[in-house]
């Protein structure tokens, strides 16, 4: 899964939100100099991760871009499935996908200090192309498939990507939602465990 569906599955906690969406620059135990809840939202990431490679429906899709894609047909997946959260917003959540990402860019500065290098890198990126929102369209997918070309210096070529997405776009979509039902109920029960 990609930001917007990391920081959806943290709830309503905004410490929990910073953590898992900064988790992916912190390896090992060097989160525990973070506050408890930043520390939950990272530990929350890495389950979600976990979850979501072995998943055999993510496993399906992902199967459809490897011959081609490699190594990035996981990266490029989790992306297809932020896709159809952002398209789907309203079955998900009462605020609009609009006001949700504004309020989480918010949040983001109002918490700059605490965030990781990379995560404040990336943070006026994020902002000035409104990547939550970007997902919601096949247009805003191509911008961040070709931001994500330039950060890998062209390796894959992710952009046309948006090629398979399309030829199977039903699928993918029938794919999402039936894993996303069956993560959410995982991301609970593991909330649960993190508050003990």
């Amino acid at each position: 899964m990609n930001f917007l569906a990391h920081i959806y599955l943290s709830g309503n906690n905004d410490l929990l939100k910073i953590g898992n969406f900064m988790a992916d620059s912190i390896r090992g135990h060097s989160y525990d100099v973070y506050p408890m809840e930043i520390q939950k939202g990272i530990l929350l990431h890495r389950f979600i991760d976990s979850f979501t490679d072995m998943h055999p429906v993510y496993r399906q899709s992902k199967h459809r871009l490897h011959e081609k894609y490699g190594h990035y047909s996981g990266v490029i997946m989790d992306i297809f499935y932020d896709h159809f959260l952002a398209k789907n917003w309203k079955t998900y959540s009462d605020v609009t996908l609009e006001e949700y990402a504004q309020t989480f860019y918010k949040l983001l500065q109002d918490n700059y200090d605490i965030l990781t290098e990379k995560a404040q890198g990336m943070l006026p990126y994020m902002m000035g192309r409104n990547w939550l929102v970007s997902y919601a369209s096949i247009a805003g997918l191509e911008m961040i498939m070709f931001q994500m070309d330039h950060r890998t210096k062209n390796r894959v070529a992710m952009h046309e990507s948006i090629v398979e997405l399309h030829q199977y776009y039903t699928e993918f979509e029938n794919e999402f939602t039936i894993f996303f039902e069956e993560l959410q109920q995982q991301c609970a029960e593991k909330m649960r465990e993190l508050n003990g």
